[in-house]
């Protein structure tokens, strides 16, 4: 039996030492907080989107960075792995949309409760509101300095997380310990983010969401980098909602190269051609309204003044005297109403942190350093990131149960 060290109280970390004392090692979990799962709680608003009920491949398919690296991590605890243990504590999950996977309560807690059933049930030791400020290897044990004692071990797993949403911890001390460690770390940008826009109408329009809207990304070239249809919501400082999330997880690392404009077509089931035919057909209806009250049936009532003005046209014109060149113009605006994207918010704002300890550098069998022995690395501290839908939490529980899963 072995003395595991689990530096972190998170997704990862906690499945890390549940795997570890299942393997019959004693186990002590250190966390800054003062209780676990501080980061769970709040995820997927506060309802925990534990992961997603799909296969191997598919998850691998939603991994932006370095997918083929979770190969052997997602063979030793796949999603439904995953459901069978939370279910095991008489936790019940349940299935939604997209296959994203909820609890059947809708409380994040219950998972967090169902985590700490396992690690109490196994035996593993928890030291609360303890900082680790250092890890130290003397000989083949290994030294942890904490803000409360020192701690000894012989191998230790560091699941600290990354910089997103740093209230709940998550403040990259991991980074520092791997980078004493010798090892790479992967430029760090906040992911699965909002975008700051320039223009001012996004204030005005705060509150607004958008359904079945296609929003696509362009650079100052012209290249695209992003195009995908769903939701999205207008803010005060821009714009959110899944697809722009989305979106920062392909641009997030590229905004100091590029400068970025948005496209959002609010039609995208319908041509120009059907749509011109479409509005020619209000304005039929509608021949002796001003413009601005003759396009309430296409557009939500909020957007309407927003669209008049930018296409130029006096709201006050009668439909009848609008020209076929202003018609098909304000056409092309509602195919591609422009935003121009200054860049990301912050990581207050981030589900995740994109860059890390680079995979190169970690055992992917095992999740074990190549530069230190007995030292392993699990969950968003590494350089990995998914897109939303439970993809990323399924990488913390994956790579944290193989690490424990390694160790005897």
């Amino acid at each position: 039996m072995s003395k595991v060290l689990v530096i972190g109280g998170g997704a990862a970390g906690m499945m890390a030492g549940i795997a570890a004392a299942y393997n019959g090692n004693e186990v002590l979990l250190v966390e800054k907080n003062e209780k676990l799962g501080k980061k769970i709680y709040i995820t997927g608003k506060g309802r925990c989107n534990v992961t997603n009920a799909s296969d191997v491949e598919n998850h691998m398919n939603q991994v932006l960075s370095n997918g083929k690296f979770l190969y052997s991590a997602y063979h030793s605890l796949d999603a439904e792995g995953v459901c069978a243990l939370i279910e095991s504590t008489g936790v019940a999950l349940k299935t939604e949309r997209g296959n994203r996977v909820f609890p059947q309560s809708d409380k994040s807690s219950d998972i967090i409760w169902a985590l700490t059933k396992m690690l109490k049930d196994f035996g593993v030791t928890i030291l609360y509101n303890a900082e680790v400020k250092k890890i130290e290897k003397q000989g083949e044990a290994f030294v942890l300095t904490t803000t409360k004692q020192k701690l000894r071990g012989d191998y230790c797993i560091v699941a600290t997380g990354g910089l997103s949403y740093p209230t709940t911890g998550s403040t990259g001390d991991g980074y520092e310990f791997a980078k004493k460690m010798g090892h790479e770390i992967v430029d760090l940008y906040p992911s699965l983010v909002p975008f700051n826009v320039k223009e001012e109408f996004c204030r005005r329009l705060q509150g607004l969401a958008l359904k079945n809207v296609s929003l696509e990304i362009v650079d100052e070239n012209g290249k695209e980098y992003f195009m995908e249809q769903g939701e999205m919501l207008f803010t005060h400082f821009g714009i959110s909602g899944p697809l722009v999330l989305t979106a920062s997880a392909y641009i997030s690392g590229l905004m100091k190269q590029h400068r970025f404009q948005g496209k959002i077509d609010l039609k995208p089931a319908l041509t120009e051609e059907v749509l011109d035919k479409r509005i020619l057909k209000d304005f039929e209806e509608n021949r002796n309204k001003n413009f601005q009250n003759a396009i309430d049936k296409l557009l939500p009532k909020k957007l309407i003044p927003v669209t008049i003005e930018m296409s130029g046209i006096d709201p006050y014109k009668k439909v009848y005297e609008i020209t076929k060149e202003e018609r098909q113009r304000y056409v092309r605006l509602l195919k591609g109403f422009p935003l121009t994207i200054l860049g990301c918010r912050n990581y207050n704002e981030a589900i995740i942190t994109k860059g890390g300890v680079s995979v190169k550098e970690i055992n992917p069998k095992t999740m074990e350093s190549k530069k230190m022995s007995g030292v392993f690395f699990v969950g968003e501290v590494l350089d990995l990131d998914a897109m939303t839908g439970g993809y990323n939490l399924q990488i913390a529980w994956s790579t944290g149960y193989l690490a424990g899963s390694s160790i005897y």
